[in-house]
């Protein structure tokens, strides 16, 4: 069993979309389940609705799974867990109060060393648990002995148990903390593997942890995906431009060309555009590169381009708001001008809008007006060409640019000659 484990907290990172994309495709060679997990925490309250747009967005790239968790549904679970380590005296309860913490973090600080937990409430006796009414949390037994990380991406790396520390796995509120509920729903699911981010390499052997405290005896697997980086080299949060799926969508990107660009990133693979079905045949964790890499935009405009090429005429022409092979044609010729469906619908709306003609044009564009509309079928650009050229009397830059106007709406577009194969048919509705 493998789990995707979003905190649906925003709009879905495309960090957390190539997390899912890996879990899905692992999941599909290893011929294991997958879940979605919601994971939820007081300190970091979901938005209403934002579950359902992640399940949403997965879907719509194609990400299949056999359930759905709420992590606050396995509460009582955390809590029952807890007493049991309470029990076997692998868990204490510990009285510091945030300020004491504050204190020693702050003479660690000075001291230049890294905040250690250092035991005060480890060995408290029983009845000086029982007897005393101040708010309390739960910390886990600092282990004995390092936890060692066989990443199937990053490597073998080894955790000091004062790395690890006694960390708190309840807070005050009898809430879990993020480790603890991970560590405890993990085992709940029979999780086999688990790919996440970089950024929670340091929260794995503290669930380890758990778990071993736990007697929970399954070895699972890891894999930690390098993050990926914004222009500047830093990693890509929630707050840049094109961090969020929803926007790259907005903005007409397709998702097959999203899965091949998150695909690829820090990859090497068979070829340069492909699918998830592809994917399929050849992913393969152990060959990731563990640094990360930034996220190009016009890389991904790129490859958007030729998705969008790749597609069947017709369901390009529904794209952009028909439902006809050939303005799917005419769609694949304004690729050489637009990357994205946000850049490419205008583009053909022009063709069928009314025209805007400068003043030094507007004589000569009523002039070719008329003429096409009265002009007969003509099934040939030349013959059509040579059709206007005689019947309007212009000649030279001012016959060509008020064609290309009447016909794309700029005195700039596409080769009228390629584009009038796919548009003589609808002449009398672009030329108005």
């Amino acid at each position: 069993m493998l789990r995707f484990a979003p905190s649906p907290t925003g709009d879905m990172h495309v960090g957390d979309l190539r997390i899912a994309l890996f879990n899905y495709i692992i999941a599909k060679q290893r011929n294991e389940e997958l879940v979605v997990r919601m994971e939820e925490s007081e300190n970091t309250p979901t938005i209403e609705g934002k579950d359902k747009e992640f399940l949403d967005i997965l879907g719509l790239f194609g990400v299949d799974y056999s359930n759905v968790i709420y992590q606050s549904e396995n509460l009582r679970y955390h809590r029952m867990m807890a007493i049991q380590l309470i029990h076997a005296k692998k868990a204490f309860s510990c009285f510091c109060t945030p300020a004491e913490l504050e204190v020693k973090r702050a003479v660690a600080k000075k001291a230049n060393k890294p905040f250690v937990y250092d035991d005060t409430c480890s060995h408290l006796r029983a009845d000086m648990v029982i007897d005393n009414e101040n708010p309390f949390t739960i910390r886990l037994q600092r282990p004995e002995a390092a936890v060692v990380i066989k990443d199937l991406i990053q490597g073998e790396i080894s955790f000091t148990p004062d790395e690890i520390d006694a960390f708190v796995i309840m807070r005050a509120e009898k809430y879990p903390t993020d480790n603890f509920a991970c560590a405890v729903d993990d085992m709940i699911s029979d999780i086999s593997l688990v790919i996440r981010s970089e950024e929670h390499l340091n929260d794995t052997p503290k669930q380890i942890a758990v778990r071993s405290a736990l007697g929970y005896e399954k070895e699972m697997e890891y894999a930690h995906l390098p993050v990926i980086l914004n222009e500047k080299g830093e990693k890509l949060s929630k707050n840049d431009a094109h961090a969020s799926v929803k926007w790259l969508l907005e903005e007409g990107f397709l998702p097959s060309a999203i899965i091949n660009y998150l695909l690829q990133l820090g990859n090497t693979t068979p070829e340069e555009i492909f699918s998830l079905e592809d994917a399929l045949e050849w992913l393969d964790l152990s060959k990731l590169s563990t640094f990360s890499e930034r996220f190009d935009l016009e890389t991904l405009k790129a490859i958007n381009s030729q998705h969008l090429r790749n597609l069947d005429d017709k369901e390009l022409s529904r794209y952009v708001g028909f439902a006809d092979e050939a303005m799917g044609k005419v769609a694949k010729i304004y690729l050489g001008e637009a990357s994205t469906l946000k850049e490419l619908r205008p583009k053909i709306e022009a063709v069928f809008a009314a025209k805007v003609i400068p003043d030094t044009l507007t004589d000569q564009a009523a002039i070719m007006k008329k003429v096409i509309i009265a002009a007969p079928y003509i099934e040939s650009f030349d013959a059509f060409n040579v059709y206007i050229a005689k019947e309007s009397g212009l000649e030279g830059e001012a016959f060509t640019k008020t064609l290309s106007l009447l016909i794309t709406g700029s005195e700039n577009g596409p080769d009228v000659a390629k584009l009038y194969v796919y548009l003589k048919d609808f002449l009398g509705e672009i030329v108005k």
